[in-house]
């Protein structure tokens, strides 16, 4: 309980208290929060307080607020690393997630002049275009968007992605092997037709990814912007002196 006696301020005993219940699992991913009004009677304090506490949560990521619903505790954050090439099928397995693909669109495409100069091609030249809404225990996570010089892999769009990794199927039926890559990171907020198929608020931020993969003969092969959410993904990597 909240301590009278303590020098340290009731805000932040209540901090504590919420968030050692989280770290205890006493409050799972997904549940729901006491309410304020709650919050406050059970504890005494005053509702600037309850709401500096549930401040610090959320900054933290350690709860997610819903307009009109409340308080929830946050699933946690898919931290992903940037030292190789990894399938997001692959990846979320890994984690002991349940991986799920749906397939928003696909169809061939002239290359744009800003896509070409990075596939190193001739602008107009054919590509397969591949745009998928990806989920993890049936949670969007991210969208990407996919270019692939169909020269290389004619007919890549016939496959079924909502079940087969793509990647997987460059490997056993084109003999092409995604060996390195390259990649742009920046900030940016999410338009009404993403925040929709992310389930997430319009102008929320994500972590927008832009990356030329290249196949082990160093041809670029696929050029594929990645639309991750900002609250459940983490970037890292690792430096040495």
């Amino acid at each position: 309980m909240i301590s009278r006696d303590s020098k340290i301020p009731f805000y932040y005993q209540l901090y504590e208290i919420l968030r050692g219940k989280i770290v205890r699992g006493e409050w799972e991913p997904g549940d729901m929060l006491p309410t304020e009004t709650d919050l406050l009677e059970q504890y005494e304090v005053s509702r600037s307080t309850v709401r500096q506490a549930l401040d610090m949560l959320v900054s933290e990521g350690q709860i997610t607020r819903q307009r009109g619903r409340g308080s929830f505790v946050a699933h946690p954050t898919v931290e992903q690393g940037l030292s190789r090439i990894i399938s997001f099928t692959e990846d979320m397995r890994q984690r002991g997630m349940e991986p799920h693909t749906e397939v928003l669109s696909k169809e061939l495409v002239p290359a744009t002049a800003e896509i070409a100069t990075r596939l190193k091609i001739e602008a107009g030249e054919e590509l397969a275009r591949l745009e998928r809404l990806r989920l993890a225990d049936d949670e969007p996570l991210s969208i990407e968007e996919a270019y692939l010089v169909h020269k290389l892999c004619p007919g890549v769009l016939d496959q079924d992605y909502a079940l087969y990794p793509l990647r997987e199927t460059l490997s056993q039926k084109y003999g092409i092997r995604l060996v390195y890559a390259r990649q742009n990171i920046r900030a940016i907020t999410a338009s009404k037709k993403m925040a929709n198929a992310l389930g997430i608020k319009f102008a929320a931020p994500l972590l927008y990814i832009e990356r030329i993969s290249f196949s082990d003969k160093d041809i670029p092969v696929e050029f594929i912007r990645f639309f991750h959410r900002g609250d459940r993904y983490v970037l890292y990597n690792e430096l040495r002196d």
